[in-house]
């Protein structure tokens, strides 16, 4: 069984988490940009925050909740943001079991709405996710902005 978690109650895994993000996300960013925000999401109890999954002491993938995770749409808030699951537990339900905790832990929070991007279309509408338009992330890339509402007709969750 799957349990997420906030990984300010496992420190132990914060290399880990920010190894896997700056390999899987580094286009234009550096491993200190990662640690940046993992840091912070350590140390503060507001936003960012970073959830891990974990299948008994294994961990298996990571997903934030950020104030801003697209510079060009700073007037949407929160982001679901940095999902991310290891190759071996693809396609078993850990990507959507962190979606569905971070709308749950968002909604709990009073957020109205829910924001994410991606560069790929399919994924995140079969999840209740629903296609606002696009946008640029920096410097000069296309990508998709997603909304999720206050979450009653989510597919799939």
């Amino acid at each position: 069984m799957i349990r997420i978690e906030n990984l300010r109650d496992h420190p132990q895994y914060r290399d880990r988490v920010i190894d896997w993000l700056w390999q899987e996300f580094d286009a234009e960013n550096t491993r200190e940009f990662f640690s940046s925000v993992i840091d912070s999401s350590l140390n503060t109890a507001d936003l960012p925050l970073t959830f891990i999954a974990l299948q008994g002491t294994k961990i298996v993938g990571t997903v934030g909740l950020w104030r801003c995770d697209l510079i060009s749409r700073q007037d949407l808030t929160p982001w679901l943001a940095a999902l991310y699951v290891h190759p071996e537990w693809r396609s078993q339900g850990v990507g959507q079991q962190m979606q569905r905790f971070i709308k749950e832990y968002s909604q709990a929070a009073g957020y109205e709405h829910l924001y994410l991007w991606a560069t790929f279309s399919g994924y995140y509408e079969r999840y209740g996710w629903h296609y606002m338009g696009n946008a640029l992330d920096y410097p000069n890339k296309s990508v998709r902005i997603y909304k999720c509402h206050r979450y009653p007709d989510d597919v799939g969750l």
